[in-house]
Order: structure tokens, then C-alpha cells, then sequence
């Protein structure tokens, strides 16, 4: 069984986890069309201004606030289901065998949906609770600044 399955199946427990969801007044298809893409981060996600694509769109290097760079892979891509998997190839975050999975779900009959965002990773030189702290903190703060940019669309189409 691969490192991803094995995540995927939650067989591993000795991996910290960190996850975060947000509600969104808008269609699961908008949000999906903003946040889908592999390389769209620096779209909605304040805390990653930079990212490049390479390897046929399945690698991306990511540069973040601090000019530090991040190297991730596309592990599984299902645009039907909205979601995405991915794995840190390079960082200098204190975690290893790094897998994350973003998704959007439907709500509301269509009309909203539910954003998550969770990943399984080993940590390095610091406790579960620490590494699940970094990326608890990343995941939310990520999808605060989501919602509030599709609430900013929806408060301009109202006073248009």
C-alpha cells in the first residue's frame, strides 16, 4: 500500500492531521472555478502571492510572504467531485510525508457550499499538536480570506 492510500485510509495513526472548513454563499461551481485549479492559490490564498506550474501543471513551486519557496505535486485531481489531493515535495515547514486533500461540496440545494480543507502529515522535531497548529492556522485563515473575498462579490452585485 502506497504512502497516499495509506493515508487516504486512515490506517496510519501515528500522523498529526490538521483541518478546517468553511460555508460559502455561492454555487459549488464558482467556488471550484476560483480554487480548482492547481496552480490558483495565489488567487484567493493571501498567504501564497506566487505560484508556477511545471511537469504538465502537476507540479507547482509556490512562494510565500516570507519569499520562501514550497514545492508541491498534484496526487489526485477529480474535477467532477471538486477536489484535489497534494503532497509537499519541498518546504522548509517542520513536517514530512505530507498529503492534503481541498474539496467543495454542495449545500443549500446548489446554491452554497462547504469548503474543506484537511491534510495527514508526520512531524519533525515537534509534537503532533504543534505541526497540527501550523496547518490548523494555514487551512483556516486560507478559507476566512476565501469567504470573505466571495462575500466582498456578493456586497458589490447588491449596491450595483
Amino acid at each position: 500500500m502506497s504512502i497516499r492510500d495509506t493515508l487516504l485510509s486512515g490506517r496510519d495513526r501515528t500522523k498529526a492531521q490538521a483541518s478546517a472548513s468553511v460555508d460559502i454563499a455561492a454555487s459549488p461551481d464558482q467556488v471550484w472555478e476560483l480554487i480548482g485549479g492547481f496552480g490558483s492559490l495565489p488567487d484567493w490564498l493571501p498567504s501564497i502571492p506566487q505560484s508556477e506550474l511545471s511537469r504538465g501543471g502537476r507540479v507547482r513551486h509556490l512562494a510565500n510572504l516570507k519569499g520562501e519557496t514550497i514545492v508541491e505535486r498534484l496526487e489526485a485531481f477529480d474535477n467532477s467531485a471538486r477536489s484535489y489531493t497534494y503532497s509537499i515535495l519541498k518546504s522548509s515547514s517542520p513536517v514530512t510525508d505530507y498529503l492534503s486533500t481541498l474539496r467543495v461540496l454542495e449545500t443549500d440545494g446548489g446554491k452554497g457550499c462547504r469548503v474543506e480543507w484537511s491534510a495527514w502529515f508526520t512531524p519533525k522535531g515537534i509534537s503532533n499538536q504543534e505541526a497540527s497548529r501550523i496547518y490548523q492556522d494555514i487551512f483556516e485563515n486560507g478559507l476566512k480570506a476565501l469567504a470573505a473575498g466571495f462575500a466582498s462579490k456578493k456586497k458589490k452585485k447588491k449596491s450595483a
